[in-house]
């Protein structure tokens, strides 16, 4: 049985539920984020959280950039998860995870955010293969509560700047490759199928990645 992070809603959009990105600095500060996280997040049985929208799962949503390119991926139908079969995404991430909690008996950790872990080992260690450093940048929230999968989560967007090449680690689940703006662009004027939360990003990349390559 897998467990999610979850926090509940009101205590994450105590004032009002966003729609689509929210950048930190315009109205939300990365602090009181974490905070809220922090101090409000717990573990639940993943099938009962996919069921209850008064839960936020949190989701670590990571733009992997290398050489002023995006990596596109498409999530094979041998992935687990049906909803997200062959469909487009420049989003790495998943669930955060038990095993993602800061140990508590490490003194240098005085921290309950569980979210840096998770994205190392769903980017770093499970989905893709960074040879070498990498800087990660976070941004700011996605939020979509139009559909029964936006409702349950909530998207820590994050851009991770590589120094190396990058590999697809799970080859079994995800086919991926660098591609330049102008491309992702034009795949979505065509009807690709993106993803819901890769489709929110796509207007925001040159904000979000000011260097990205244009042809």
């Amino acid at each position: 049985m897998e467990f999610v992070f979850v926090v509940p809603r009101t205590e994450l959009f105590p004032t009002h539920t966003p729609h689509g990105l929210c950048l930190f600095g315009d109205g939300l500060v990365e602090a009181d984020l974490i905070a809220r996280v922090e101090r409000h997040g717990f573990f639940v049985e993943r099938e009962r959280a996919e069921v209850n929208p008064n839960w936020k799962q949190i989701i670590p949503y990571s733009i992997v950039v290398y050489e002023g390119r995006v990596m596109l991926l498409r999530r094979t139908s041998r992935g687990g998860e049906a909803r997200l079969h062959d469909k487009l995404s420049i989003g790495v991430g998943g669930h955060v995870n038990p095993v993602d909690m800061p140990a508590s008996s490490d003194a240098s950790k005085h921290t309950r955010n569980p979210i840096p872990a998770a994205t190392r080992r769903e980017v770093a260690e499970e989905e893709l293969s960074i040879d070498g450093p990498y800087e990660t940048h976070t941004v700011g929230i996605l939020n979509d509560d139009t559909n029964p999968v936006g409702a349950v989560h909530v998207g820590v967007v994050q851009v991770i700047h590589a120094q190396g090449p990058v590999h697809v680690r799970e080859v079994d689940q995800l086919e991926g490759r660098f591609v330049e703006l102008d491309e992702l662009r034009q795949l979505h004027a065509d009807g690709a199928d993106l993803e819901t939360w890769s489709a929110l990003l796509l207007p925001h990349l040159d904000t979000l990645v000011p260097n990205l390559v244009a042809s």
